[in-house]
């Protein structure tokens, strides 16, 4: 009988350490100051990036899509994928530090550029909250989509992580002569996902909110994929975010293999909103070549990048970086917040 209860009891000490370890907290109280981000991560190519993100001691990191190149519909394919990316021994390290967040683009949802006629779309998103560790408990395990938000910090230092699923939900495009034509009337998001973010932008009490989507939000020139193939969604995104109170919305984006540091300026953003793209952990441009963009503010870096957030609580500004190997700088953008 004793020899029973012994064994039991050790059950329930190892049921319950696995199941800690496996709740990861992604949203805390801690004070957070600095905060680490990148996309477009082949996990089969070299990872120079990662020891100087490690050395720049991040508060979080935060994924932004094409996290892997999984590129298939077959689901053993991509988990053999994550699985590869996950032991990488220098993100390995990372993982080991700093909490992890994350959403998808289209290389890590399964199809490059496909949207939501992707047959295992449902399968390729629970691959990814594995990945992400995401608990089992929480709130985007039950719905529909990859979409989720994060507060960290708590009083007057609290920062807000919006991450939007431009892939589940989306219309398709067509592309003639390798550009993309305007979708008038397709959607991005889905309703479900616009009332959540409407509530998570009006009911934000964080000073500073990150609005994070795989695609760029600004640009409107490039042949590529953007928020502006969906010009009714473009703008109603950047209605909802003008009238929801949030406080310093900055928008972050990857996808491009490049990155830029943009701003809007217009009548509901009279002081401006700023994208800042970061893209290509592992690759980019072949060769460094010019691209209109009218709400580009300095330089197009085709560099390995990733990008790096520094709050100042007591100044009441972000500086914002796009770094590289060696710690390298590229661009700079200070934001300041009330």
């Amino acid at each position: 009988m004793k020899s029973t209860r012994i064994l039991f009891l050790s059950a329930l000490i190892l049921a319950g350490f696995f199941s800690c370890k496996t709740q990861k907290q992604t949203s805390s109280e801690n004070e957070i100051t600095r905060i680490a981000f990148g996309s477009c991560n082949r996990q089969d190519a070299p990872q120079p990036l990662w020891n100087p993100i490690i050395s720049d001691q991040p508060d979080l990191w935060i994924w932004m899509g094409d996290n892997i190149y999984g590129d298939s519909p077959i689901m053993d394919t991509l988990k053999a994928k994550f699985a590869r990316q996950n032991a990488h021994p220098d993100y390995a390290r990372l993982k080991k530090s700093v909490p992890i967040i994350g959403v998808w683009d289209d290389h890590d949802y399964g199809r490059n550029d496909a949207g939501k006629f992707f047959a295992q779309k449902k399968e390729s998103r629970d691959l990814m909250f594995d990945f992400l560790e995401v608990p089992a408990n929480a709130p985007e395990r039950k719905r529909e989509g990859a979409y989720s938000s994060h507060v960290f910090g708590s009083g007057e230092q609290q920062v807000k992580v919006i991450l939007l699923d431009a892939r589940y939900f989306r219309d398709t495009l067509e592309r003639v002569d390798q550009v993309y034509q305007p979708n008038l009337e397709g959607e991005v998001l889905g309703e479900a996902q616009w009332k959540w973010l409407q509530k998570e932008l009006k009911e934000s009490q964080a000073k500073i909110n990150l609005i994070i989507s795989g695609i760029q939000f600004l640009p409107t020139e490039h042949a590529y994929e953007k928020w502006a193939n969906f010009p009714k969604e473009r703008e109603r995104l950047l209605d909802v975010i003008a009238v929801s109170g949030a406080q310093t919305p900055v928008l972050l984006s990857g996808d491009r293999h490049i990155a830029e540091v943009m701003k809007l300026t217009d009548s509901r953003f009279p002081e401006g909103i700023y994208e800042i793209t970061s893209s290509g952990l592992t690759h980019t441009w072949s060769e460094i070549s010019e691209e209109p963009n009218a709400y580009r503010v300095g330089d197009l870096i085709a560099k390995l990048n990733y990008g790096l957030a520094s709050i100042d609580w007591e100044k009441k500004e972000i500086l914002f970086e796009v770094k590289g190997e060696t710690g390298a700088v590229y661009a700079t953008q200070k934001i300041p917040f009330n």
